[in-house]
């Protein structure tokens, strides 16, 4: 069993950058590859990014590469997602997710752990 607790979210221009962090506590974090992945208000959550366990061979959803930058820190339990050149359309809840694998995924329903979520908005 692993508890995610996402933080970090919050109001910020467009532009502007943000730090999510999510930590993990229970069973060793360093057997599970992590993933970040967002819903906006009135549309089905969706992949953002993901790193494997080892933390090399990170994955991104097409509009925010080059943007976000997903990293770990297996030491600290924490995942890190860092937003930079914030749009609105970047307005969502963001979530944390575990799975119990060695290898990154863009999938929900391989993800095995879930955080409650924290609020990112975007003003123009």
């Amino acid at each position: 069993q692993v508890h995610l607790v996402e933080s970090g979210g919050g109001l910020v221009q467009a532009g502007g950058s943000l730090r999510l962090s999510c930590v993990a506590s229970g069973q060793s974090f360093s057997s599970y590859a992590m993933g970040w992945f967002r819903q906006a208000p009135g549309k089905e959550r969706e992949f953002v990014a993901s790193i494997p366990r080892s933390g090399g061979g990170t994955n991104y959803r097409d509009s925010v590469k080059g943007r976000f930058t997903i990293s770990r820190d297996n030491a600290k339990s924490t995942v890190y997602l860092q937003m930079s050149s914030l749009k609105p359309e970047d307005t969502a809840v963001y979530y944390c997710a575990a799975r119990n694998d060695r290898w990154l995924s863009v999938r929900q329903n391989e993800f095995d752990y879930w955080g409650q979520g924290t609020q990112v908005t975007v003003s123009s």
